[in-house]
């Protein structure tokens, strides 16, 4: 029973945001009240129906009720309750309703705490958003219902893809789903902008916040999501290029340029098109990652599903949002002139070039995961594109963008100097020159791509450092003074700085795990040792266990280095009972330098050892904590109470605009 109240709740969300999606919308054209008032209503009514709709699927998992067929498939009594509730979401059906739950959940938002938008854009921004929301929930009900039924149902379930049952994945789609589909509140604005035919500093302000959590989240999907491949593939490496993960990537990359378009926006009223263009192309690429998920136009371990019928609808979908989008910029977007001039060397000139590098590094990224599917399509042959293409075009274009992040900060708006901005950071290039030769000097004679990866890190971290000592006037008044300076900075200021410098740990991290990593594969048997990177890895053992729901290899290693280092590696290598599919876990020892890495493979029938793989991955503990700064720089930036806000200012009507209400 409660399985049909859910699928009940969900066929009524889907009326619900038809409904908030035309009448409120008419009622904004026509001006009328009472249409107009049935917007906000509409979106916390939706958001209610979908959140009884995804309790009642996950009550059907944590119940093991196999008679719904999505639990059958995806399920099973033996798994432990972490991953019967990840399972709601680890599978096609479940994963599009938790897509449609955190759709409605950022439209309840606006309705609940967007009293302060003109009653005309937030109407508008919730009826595209509901839009938006009843494709998604009619392609859920027509193609991918996660209440059906099965008569008779099983005895036990299929269980979930061993892959995902892990704690890495069980957070991850949730985190990287509020990052892909926060995207769509900027897009629900920017649609909202040109239909009114109006962006100002109140409209640029709320774009700020929305796209700054979207970014947040994205950035936390990302990164545990690598850190899972990492750790659960066993192959000693974190990023594959692999084309889901483009999909996740192209929209960071976007998003990263909205989030600075903005600020120009808002600040200097300049972008105004751009800034509009940036969210449709973020949002767009969103709905394409779901595209590429969900078709079965790629083999991932990250791919949901591989229907085709599905696939077409999805891009269907795509088709009309954005292309829909699209021709209603190409009309209403040469109105959107903004009133701010700035001349190429200025703080909106910076800000400018490091969009437009972003946007250039997405698109290559954007081509190097489509060609193949194209070559494909055509019947051209098979093409591979690898980490060898987007490391040689992505990787340059970073190059004068972290460069640009470092001296971008201490240029006026309107025009700098770039020369005065230069002499600020003397000490900054003088120990980014330094520190590269003293990289390459002591590394083994590092390559020089290498040493100067390291000293790009140098150099933003230094100028990020610089920046932040010029705002608290560091050695110009009495250190008292300073540190008063300090602790009232703005949150947004704060945030800024913490994500300048996470990215340049993580640069470093980056930098020295691609350059240097040290790589051991061989046979070992018990008590062989093998030499990595100075440590001296010896077998000990390799014992079977038994698992809640698999079975298990686990072999110890010790490893030492002198005679002050000794510790133990235990990796394991899972068989899943009911799939039958094996998994590998790695040992990792993170240290300050790097990690040591250990996993065991099968067992080598002809000398009685196993495989082995062992690793030292430099700097790679950088990696992971540089990201999770910037992820707290995001966080601590959205809690500056500017952000929460719409402009105080009164907006000015642009030609073409609506008049103010």
């Amino acid at each position: 029973m409660i399985v049909e109240i859910g699928h009940f709740a969900l066929i009524l969300s889907l009326f619900v945001a038809a409904l908030q999606g035309t009448l409120p919308m008419v009622g904004a054209h026509r001006q009328n009240q009472s249409l107009m008032a049935i917007a906000a209503p509409a979106a916390l009514i939706q958001f209610a129906l979908i959140v009884g709709a995804f309790a009642a699927l996950t009550y059907a998992f944590v119940t093991s009720d196999f008679s719904v067929m999505n639990v059958a498939s995806n399920s099973h009594t033996a798994k432990p309750m972490l991953y019967k509730i990840s399972g709601v979401w680890g599978n096609h059906e479940g994963s599009m309703l938790l897509w449609a739950l955190i759709l409605a959940a950022y439209g309840a938002a606006i309705a609940a705490f967007g009293n302060n938008l003109r009653p005309s854009l937030k109407v508008r921004v919730l009826g595209v958003q509901s839009l938006i929301a009843t494709g998604v929930l009619a392609f859920i009900l027509l193609t991918s219902n996660p209440f059906l039924r099965l008569d008779p149902a099983p005895v036990n379930g299929n269980g979930l893809n061993p892959l995902l049952q892990d704690p890495g994945l069980a957070f991850h789609p949730p985190l990287l789903y509020l990052g892909y589909v926060g995207l769509s509140i900027t897009f629900s604005f920017a649609v909202a902008a040109l239909i009114e035919g109006r962006v100002d500093a109140a409209w640029a302000r709320w774009v700020r916040p929305w796209t700054l959590a979207a970014w947040c989240f994205l950035t936390a999907g990302i990164v545990l999501g690598s850190w899972w491949a990492y750790y659960e593939l066993g192959w000693g490496g974190w990023w594959f290029w692999d084309p889901v993960e483009n999909a996740s990537f192209m929209p960071w990359l976007a998003a990263t340029a909205l989030l600075h378009s903005a600020i120009v926006s808002e600040k200097r009223d300049s972008l105004k098109s751009w800034t509009i263009f940036l969210a449709i192309i973020a949002f767009g690429l969103s709905l394409l990652g779901t595209f590429l998920v969900r078709s079965g136009v790629i083999t991932s371990v990250h791919a949901f599903a591989s229907d085709p019928t599905r696939g077409v609808f999805i891009l269907l979908l795509l088709v009309i949002t954005i292309g829909g989008a699209f021709a209603l910029f190409a009309w209403r977007g040469p109105q959107l002139k903004g009133s701010g001039l700035f001349q190429p060397v200025s703080r909106e000139g910076g800000l400018l070039l490091n969009n437009f590098l972003l946007t250039v590094a997405a698109a290559s990224v954007l081509l190097g995961t489509l060609y193949p599917l194209f070559i494909d399509v055509l019947e051209l042959g098979k093409v591979s594109v690898g980490a060898p293409y987007f490391e040689s075009v992505f990787v340059p274009m970073m190059i004068p963008m972290i460069m640009v992040m470092g001296i971008a900060p201490f240029l006026k708006w309107k025009r700098g100097d770039f020369s005065s901005a230069s002499a600020k950071l003397k000490f900054a290039a003088l120990a980014t020159i330094i520190g590269g030769l003293l990289t390459w000097a002591l590394i083994d004679r590092a390559s020089a791509f290498a040493a100067f990866g390291i000293a790009l890190a140098i150099w933003l971290f230094a100028a990020t450092l610089t920046e932040l000592a010029g705002r608290i006037k560091l050695f110009q008044v009495p250190l008292a003074d300073s540190l008063s300076r300090l602790f009232r900075q703005p949150r947004a200021s704060w945030g800024m700085t913490l994500a300048h410098g996470g990215l340049a740990i993580a640069i470093a991290g980056i930098t020295a795990s691609s350059a240097w990593k040290v790589e051991s594969i061989q046979v070992m048997k018990f008590g062989d040792q093998v030499n990595v990177a100075g440590y001296t890895y010896t077998l000990k053992s390799v014992n079977e266990f038994q698992g809640p729901n698999y079975k298990g290899t686990r072999g110890t290693f010790i490893v030492t280095k002198g005679d002050d280092f000794k510790l133990t590696l235990e990796p394991e290598k899972r068989v899943y009972t009911v799939r039958a599919m094996p998994t590998t876990e790695a040992a990792i020892h993170p240290t300050f330098l790097g990690d040591l890495y250990a996993v065991v493979g099968d067992k080598d029938e002809k000398s009685g050892g196993y495989i082995t793989r062992l690793y030292f991955n430099p700097l790679v503990p950088w990696m992971w904590v540089g990201a999770m700064i910037m992820v707290l720089g995001a966080a601590v930036s959205l809690s500056d109470r500017r952000h929460r806000v719409g402009a105080p200012m009164k907006s000015k009507l642009v030609s073409g605009g609506a008049p103010a209400e």
